[in-house]
């Protein structure tokens, strides 16, 4: 089986308070240097039988149907390959 993995971001241009809860509480923590936290979800599929065009297709309809809002999030999708090695992004929705 492969790893397919959605991760959904929201869009540059889209307040994140949860992202900049997280910045506001780094400094208190001792935490410094931190310019910008953006918060996100991580999807990982599992996927049965090949990672090819018509399956990269299905996982990018899902993404963009079901996993993101994409009106205010982008998404991109990746496969693992082996163990914590992966290869780059292979399809990005808007």
């Amino acid at each position: 089986m492969a790893r397919v993995v959605v991760d959904v971001m929201l869009k540059p241009e889209i307040l994140d308070p949860q992202g900049q809860a997280v910045q506001r509480a780094l400094p208190r923590l001792g935490f410094e240097g931190i310019a910008d936290v953006r918060q996100g979800k991580r999807f990982e599929l599992e996927v049965e039988g090949p990672v090819d065009d018509a399956a990269l297709a299905r996982i990018h309809e899902i993404a963009e149907t079901f996993l993101a809002n994409t009106v205010i999030e982008d998404f991109s999708v990746k496969v693992e390959v082996g163990e914590g090695a992966d290869t780059s992004a292979v399809k990005a929705g808007s």
